[in-house]
C-alpha cells in the first residue's frame, strides 16, 4: 500500500435469498483472491453480511462485481480507512444467518423497525418519548454509544430476545429506537420487536458508522469509540483507528496489548 489512502475497509450486507449460496462463495473466493481482499463475507440462504479491506480499486471492483448481480443491486456500503490491511486474512464462509440471533420470530424478517437516517437520528432521540435501546454486546456499549441509551448488557445477540421479554412492555413502551455498528442486528431485532406487539419501532439506517460519517463530531449525540470487527478495534468519531480494547477483569478501558494497572490482567 503506497498511502492510507489506498487502504479502503467497506462494511456491507444485503437480505436476499440465496439457494445458490455455495455457487456465490466460490465466486466471491476467486473474486477476492484476485483482487488481494481481505476480511470476512459471511453467506446464508438468507443473504450476504460483509467487511472487507483493500486498494480503492480493489474494493471499487468488488462491489461492482457484486452488483451485477440484481440481488445485490441497491445494496449500500460503508466505508473508513486505516494505515494497513486491517485483517489477516480472507475468509468467505457458509452459515446459517448472517448475523446469528437463534429466533424465528427475528429471522423471518416479515416486517422490520422504520428506518431513520443518520440527519433525522438527533431530532428522534431528543423525543421524550422515545427510550433508545443499544443493541449490541455489553463490551461494544462500554467502549461508546449514544447519550441516554439503554445497555441490554449481552454478551451475544442472541440474548437480545431475552432482554426484551423481560424488560420491555409494549403497552408501557410506545416509541423505541435501536442502533448498532453497521445496520445488520436492528433489522432482526426491529422484526423481533414487531412480531411481539411494539408498533412504533426505529432503527438507525447504516447504524453509527454511518452517522459517523455524516454527522459533524460537534452536532454528534454518540460520545466515546465505536467497536468494529477487525485489527483495528476501535475507531473515534472521524473513523480513525484507536485501537481500544477492554481489561477481561475488570473492564476498564486499554490500548490493545497493554496490561492493565488496576489487576494485571
Amino acid at each position: 500500500m503506497d498511502t492510507i489512502q489506498d487502504v479502503v475497509i467497506a462494511t456491507f450486507y444485503q437480505f436476499t435469498p440465496l439457494p445458490d449460496k455455495d455457487v456465490v462463495q466460490k465466486t466471491l473466493q476467486e473474486k477476492c483472491a484476485q483482487l488481494d481482499i481481505k476480511g470476512t463475507i459471511l453467506l446464508a440462504s438468507e443473504g450476504l453480511n460483509a467487511t472487507v479491506s483493500g486498494t480503492r480499486h480493489a474494493i471499487d471492483d468488488l462491489l461492482s462485481c457484486l452488483r451485477t448481480d440484481p440481488r445485490f443491486a441497491t445494496m449500500e456500503h460503508k466505508e473508513s480507512y486505516d494505515e494497513g490491511i486491517p485483517f489477516d486474512r480472507m475468509k468467505v464462509r457458509l452459515k446459517p444467518e448472517i448475523v446469528t440471533i437463534k429466533n424465528e420470530l427475528a429471522s423471518k424478517r416479515e416486517a422490520v423497525g422504520i428506518y431513520v437516517e443518520p440527519e433525522d437520528w438527533n431530532s428522534l432521540l431528543d423525543d421524550p418519548e422515545v427510550l433508545l435501546i443499544d443493541t449490541r454486546n455489553d463490551y461494544e456499549y462500554v467502549l461508546g454509544t449514544f447519550e441516554g441509551a439503554i445497555n441490554p448488557q449481552t454478551d451475544s445477540f442472541t440474548e437480545f430476545p431475552n432482554f426484551v421479554q423481560a424488560h420491555l412492555d409494549h403497552d408501557k413502551h410506545k416509541k423505541i429506537a435501536m442502533f448498532c455498528t453497521g445496520g445488520i442486528r436492528c433489522e432482526k431485532a426491529t422484526a423481533y420487536m414487531l412480531a411481539n406487539g411494539f408498533d412504533q419501532v426505529y432503527h438507525l439506517h447504516g447504524g453509527i458508522l454511518k452517522y459517523l460519517e455524516v454527522i459533524p463530531p460537534a452536532e454528534s449525540k454518540w460520545h466515546g469509540d465505536c467497536f468494529v470487527f477487525d485489527n483495528r478495534r476501535t475507531v473515534n468519531h472521524n473513523l480513525e483507528a484507536t485501537h481500544l480494547d477492554l481489561c477481561p477483569l475488570c473492564r476498564r478501558i486499554l490500548p490493545i496489548g497493554t496490561v492493565c494497572t488496576h489487576c494485571h490482567a
